[in-house]
């Protein structure tokens, strides 16, 4: 509760006193629900860290893959019956066979 005390002497608004008297009865029920609940905020202010929290505050770096090297990807051309293309991510370079080159008619 301290902490949030502190914050909020540190907030600063730019308001007439004619503009806050109109807007107060507004937040009238937020501000008494928030200092009636005391237990509740301090309860909400410290949350436990967990696996699933960012690997930047646990300082612990997420498990890395192995490369999938080569792999086939189903692909759909008109007067092929079944087109699997051969790619590979290792050197960013997509590959297909040949036999699917020639009935493309892409030039050599």
């Amino acid at each position: 509760m301290l902490k949030f005390l502190q914050i909020l002497q540190r907030l600063h608004f730019d308001i007439s006193f004619a503009d806050a008297l109109l807007h107060m009865l507004r937040f009238a029920s937020s501000f008494k629900s928030l200092l009636s609940s005391k237990e509740k905020l301090f309860e909400l202010s410290s949350t436990p860290l967990n696996e699933n929290c960012s690997a930047v505050l646990l300082k612990k770096l997420p498990e890395k893959f192995g490369d999938p090297d080569k792999f086939l990807i189903p692909c759909d051309f008109l007067e092929l019956e079944e087109c699997l293309a051969l790619a590979d991510l290792g050197a960013s370079i997509n590959l297909m066979p040949l036999f699917v080159w020639k009935k493309l008619s892409l030039p050599e």
